[in-house]
């Protein structure tokens, strides 16, 4: 799965590359979590457009937004049968723009985080999905990142991955494009520029959200992540 990931590249630099005709204010983000709002990108009247959606599908025929923390991925060999995604691959289909996302590899008793990314820092695309839910006091659009079976490269930190597009012609596929086009996009990105680093565990709190998460540690701190830690000392009082 994928639940954290960043964004951090210039607005203009995401105007250019998805052809977008608005765009939003954006702050860089270096830890974007579940249940947040996020960038993401969509096809309207014939042209692209930048809003902002919350992070955790909330499909359309869903009764309340309790669902919501367990849809923030989908699997893309199911896609097209769950009802919690099924609708919105046919009609809703949405471009993520990220630079960068973090998984964990288990160690022992813990788990180490990488962040895994392009070369350069290249920003690229998720394939996502979003909705409208209109059942609260006012509607509620959010998305999900579809997922698929890990890279070879970087399947020994997890056994899964987000589906990367990276090339803007996938870009008006994916949005505008026929099922069986866009069934052949939901693969493990294969391309050479696929590069993972060790980071602090610091990006596992959602609070954290600054530049030093992107690592890479040096020898020193992967050692001082690595090292098993003292158990905690009880109150004497």
């Amino acid at each position: 799965m994928c639940g954290r990931y960043s964004i951090t590249t210039a607005p203009e630099a995401l105007r250019r590359l998805f052809a977008v005709s608005d765009m939003i204010n954006l702050e860089p983000r270096y830890n974007m979590a579940p249940m947040q709002t996020a960038p993401v990108i969509r096809t309207r009247d014939g042209e692209r457009h930048m809003d902002r959606l919350r992070w955790g599908l909330v499909p359309a025929w869903a009764p309340d937004e309790s669902r919501a923390a367990s849809l923030i991925n989908g699997r893309s060999e199911t896609v097209a049968e769950k009802p919690a995604f099924r609708d919105a691959f046919v009609k809703r289909r949405c471009l993520v723009p990220a630079d960068g996302f973090y998984e964990w590899q288990k160690r022992g008793s813990g788990k180490q985080p990488y962040r895994v990314s392009l070369e350069g820092n290249r920003p690229f695309a998720f394939a996502g999905l979003w909705e409208r839910w209109d059942k609260g006091v006012e509607p509620v659009e959010t998305f999900t990142l579809l997922t698929t079976d890990a890279d070879p490269r970087i399947a020994h930190i997890h056994h899964r991955m987000p589906v990367i597009l990276a090339n803007p012609d996938e870009f008006s596929v994916w949005l505008d494009g026929e099922t069986a086009e866009r069934s052949a996009m939901l693969r493990p990105y294969g391309e050479a520029d696929l590069i993972f680093t060790p980071v602090s565990k610091r990006v596992g709190n959602v609070r954290n959200d600054d530049p030093a998460l992107m690592g890479p540690l040096d020898e020193t701190e992967e050692e001082r992540e690595q090292a098993p830690q003292p158990p905690k000392q009880g109150s004497l009082f």
